[in-house]
This record gives structure tokens, C-alpha cells and sequence, in this order.
């Protein structure tokens, strides 16, 4: 008896330290390879997020992997989910968080180029501001204020640009301003401006603009731990519509600790890649296409007319491929 309790335990713990990978066909998945799918004449970024750690639960694995990859690839930028920092965000530009968690971590060549973050619920515990301040410090961590927009050219081609909004959705979540962790740099935020900015950004008439992309940090849908919680249904409520107004094609997003590619009804792709410091357990909701509790980050390669998407984990393993076309 005492023996097949240590077996199941100990299967029970290895069970535990398993990934995780589920998806909405499984006849369609394929053996998990390293090579990765290169299409040509691309516009490539790394989107990765819930990372600052100090290099721990494989922080340090998963920044290595970043470095192969985008050096494989040759990427153009890197863009961050937020949680930037844990367990509570930075005190200022000076914070010892920005060597010990970012700096010393993504040291790879391949990683040296833009980073476009956004914040998370946890870097609003301190000073919020002070990752904007780091931006006139750092010459990869590009964070002009707590939301912004980059138009970004395809392959240098001035033709074909994408769109990039980075928004907050701290202030977009009420019970925020009563939390006493949240509430004091939440409160004074303009919800009402930063929505009327996403609505003009994202209304941009420019012929060359192929893709729009939204970048927070809380999903809007989520096979994570969040899936009702009350800060997706927030996003959901003061988001979604937006989103399809304007007809955005991808909205990304971290804070569920895993990787998730969700398509609903609509025009709108939701992608979550929070996993680049931990993971958390997962579950194939409605609409999910994959959902996978694994460390790693996600590479989107772009062209004027379709967008590859490819998650990988901290071994370097693809463990979904998708191609999404115009």
C-alpha cells in the first residue's frame, strides 16, 4: 500500500512539472520539432510577457531560447505583455530591477533591438511612471508613455505597415481604484482619453496600414485560471467593442501565465504569451484553438498578407504553427 502511494505521488509530481498543450484539433498537430517555419520578406517579433523574476523559474531558460530564435530569425523588436517587474513593479528609473531582471537576463545579441512594453497589474504596485523614465536611460526599452502607437514598415517596405496600439488596461478595470496596492497609481488615469486615442489611432485611413495590432496586458478571453474572473470581463466589456469597430486583426495580451491563441466569431485573433517566468494550468475553452501551460514566447512573422504565428517553449520546441491569411 505504502509502495503504490509513492508511486502515485511521485507520478502525481512529475505530472506536475509536465507541459501542458492543448489544442482544438488534435488530428492537425504534428510532432514537436526545433525548426522553425521561415516565410520571406517578413516582418518578425517576439511577444513575451509576466517575466521579471530575477532570472528565476525559468526566466534565464526562456530568455536563452528568445535569443536563438530572434537571431534565427533576425527580429525586429521585442514586445512585453507587462508584468515587468515582480513581485511589485519599480520604485523608480534607478531600480535595481531593471539590471538584475532585464538587463543581465536578455543579453543575447539578437535581443539588443526595440522593446515595446506595456504595464501590467503588478508593475502598477509601485511607480508605473518609472518604466517611462526608463525609456530616456535604456536604449532598447522604448515605453514613451503609459500607452502608445508604433506604425512599423514590413520588410522596409513604406508600402505595407502595421499598426501597433500599446494600451493600459489597468485604469479599464473599476475595482482597481479601490484596491490599495492598484488604487494610488490608478487613480488620476483618464480612461475616457486613452479610449478616444485607441479609437483615433485605430481609425488611421493610411492605405499602407495591412494589420492592426492591441497590446495590453489583461485578455479579453482566456483558458487560464481568469476565464470569468473579474478583470477579463472588465477588458471584455470596454474593449471588444472597440476592437470590432475598428476591425482589428490581433489583440495580445499577457497575465494569464501561459500561451493561448482564442478566435471567436469576428474579425478579431486573441493571443495571450504570458509565460515567460511561469507557468500556470490551462483549459480548451470555446473558441480556443490552443491553450498551453508551458514556458516560452510566441514569434509573429508578418507580410503584407498573412501572419504566421509560432509558440515555443523554453526548449525551443514549436508546439503550435498557425498561418493566418487576409
Amino acid at each position: 500500500m505504502a509502495k503504490n502511494l509513492l508511486l502515485f505521488l511521485s507520478l502525481l509530481t512529475c505530472g506536475a512539472l509536465q507541459a501542458q498543450v492543448l489544442v482544438k484539433s488534435p488530428s492537425e498537430t504534428a510532432p514537436l520539432s526545433k525548426n522553425l517555419t521561415k516565410e520571406t520578406a517578413t516582418l518578425n517579433f517576439i511577444a513575451m510577457g509576466d517575466w521579471g523574476r530575477n532570472g528565476a523559474d525559468h526566466q534565464k531558460q526562456v530568455a536563452k531560447q528568445m535569443g536563438i530564435t530572434a537571431s534565427e530569425v533576425k527580429a525586429n523588436f521585442i514586445i512585453s505583455t507587462g508584468d515587468n517587474f515582480y513581485p511589485s513593479g519599480v520604485i523608480s528609473a534607478q531600480d535595481p530591477s531593471f539590471k538584475y531582471s532585464f538587463e543581465d537576463i536578455y543579453t543575447d545579441f539578437s535581443l539588443q533591438w526595440d522593446w515595446y512594453p506595456v504595464l501590467g497589474n503588478h508593475d502598477y504596485k509601485s511607480n508605473p511612471d518609472a518604466q517611462v523614465e526608463y525609456s530616456k536611460i535604456s536604449r532598447r526599452w522604448k515605453m514613451p508613455a503609459r500607452y502608445y502607437a508604433k506604425k512599423l514598415p514590413i520588410n522596409g517596405d513604406l508600402n505595407n505597415h502595421v499598426l501597433i496600439a500599446f494600451i493600459d488596461t489597468n485604469p479599464l478595470i473599476p475595482e482597481f481604484y479601490s484596491n490599495a496596492e492598484y488604487g494610488p497609481s490608478v487613480k488620476g488615469q483618464d480612461t475616457t482619453a486613452q479610449k478616444r486615442w485607441l479609437a483615433k489611432t485605430l481609425a488611421d485611413s493610411d492605405p499602407t496600414i495591412k494589420w492592426k495590432i492591441v497590446v495590453g496586458h489583461h485578455p479579453i478571453y482566456t483558458g487560464g485560471s481568469r476565464t470569468d474572473a473579474y478583470d477579463t470581463k472588465a477588458v471584455r466589456n470596454s474593449l471588444k467593442p472597440t476592437l470590432e469597430k475598428y476591425g482589428v486583426d490581433v489583440y495580445l495580451t499577457g497575465h494569464e501565465h501561459s500561451l493561448q491563441y482564442i478566435k471567436p466569431a469576428g474579425k478579431t485573433h486573441y493571443f495571450i504569451s504570458g509565460a515567460a517566468s511561469e507557468k500556470t494550468p490551462v483549459k480548451l475553452i470555446t473558441d480556443a484553438e490552443m491553450v498551453a501551460s508551458d514556458y516560452g514566447f510566441i514569434l509573429f512573422s508578418v507580410t503584407s498578407s498573412q501572419l504566421r504565428v509560432q509558440a515555443i517553449n523554453d526548449q525551443g520546441e514549436i508546439i503550435y504553427n498557425t498561418l493566418i491569411k487576409k
